[in-house]
């Protein structure tokens, strides 16, 4: 079964970066993403990437802002979060499937079968 360990959260105020870290620690994965959550609210995808065409996905949130990629030498996903919003403010999640994600199916959450522990970002105005 996959493993994804979260790393990279923290606080920062409105228009910084962080960047955000999730290792895979066993199996592979066609699809990886990254998701985010507030209290009382679903569960919503950030971006998605296609981890052997390379192709990504984004929430339209965070376009221009967020960036998704890959080290697949070090089974670790990125996602680079620039010109941070207080509306940022989650519980990032890393999440991973065997099968390859499209433009249909990178957003929803019952595409992933493999989750990460979760990580906070918070973002002061």
């Amino acid at each position: 079964q996959v493993q994804l360990v979260e790393s990279g959260g923290g606080s920062v105020q409105a228009g910084g970066s962080l960047r955000l870290s999730c290792v895979r620690t066993r199996g592979t994965s066609a699809c990886m993403g990254w998701f985010r959550q507030t209290p009382g609210k679903e569960r919503e995808g950030v971006a998605s990437i296609n981890t052997v065409s390379g192709r990504t996905y984004y929430a339209d949130s965070v376009k221009g802002r967020f960036t998704i990629s890959q080290d697949s030498a070090k089974n670790t996903l990125y996602l680079q979060m620039n010109s941070l919003k207080p509306e940022d403010t989650a519980v990032y999640y890393c999440a991973a499937n065997f099968w390859a994600c499209s433009s249909s199916t990178y957003y929803v959450r019952t595409t992933y079968r493999d989750w990460g522990q979760g990580t906070q970002v918070t973002v002061s105005s």
